[in-house]
């Protein structure tokens, strides 16, 4: 079993989120895991967002990992900002359905199969996220005479994480 990996630094500003997007859409491409793309780009916006609003310290930026061993591909977002205390942890909240934000972690629990945070060595932290990677894993679990369920089609536009 082989393992790929890459990874890339981000710097500190928005424009980053959409080239997070752009470097992961383009690794699972040139891995031939097209079937992950949609969820796993969502993710990546989400956790790369929470990096740039909640996780850097100023001055630094942020990193963006991809691992695939043939079973299994991870997305790791690092970030500069410690574990210090469970107030910094990142977790899932339940938001209004008013609210502007608040989201993004509840969207990575409901498209990755399992997600989680560690501490990062010398500082900072890493969450992280893995898909089963399985072609088309989504759409192959739906017939041919079914359209793939996609949690997120009938959100607002307001939530949803567009291009």
């Amino acid at each position: 079993m082989s393992e790929l990996m890459t990874q890339k630094y981000f710097d500190a500003r928005p424009r980053s989120v959409s080239l997070a997007r752009k470097f992961t859409t383009a690794t699972l491409a040139s891995w031939g895991l097209d079937g992950l793309t949609d969820d796993v780009r969502l993710c990546v916006s989400e956790l790369a967002t929470n990096a740039l609003v909640h996780g850097t310290e100023p001055g630094r930026g942020f990193l963006v990992k991809l691992a695939h061993d043939d079973t299994v591909l991870r997305l790791e977002v690092h970030d500069s900002r410690s574990l210090r205390r469970d107030s910094h942890r990142p977790r899932v909240h339940d938001p209004d359905p008013a609210d502007a934000s608040g989201r993004g972690l509840l969207l990575v629990q409901l498209l990755a199969d399992a997600w989680g945070v560690e501490s990062r060595q010398p500082f900072g932290k890493i969450v992280w996220s893995r898909f089963k990677a399985v072609a088309a894993t989504r759409e192959a679990a739906c017939s041919p005479s079914q359209p793939a369920y996609h949690p997120f089609t009938s959100l607002p536009r307001a939530v949803r994480t567009d291009p």
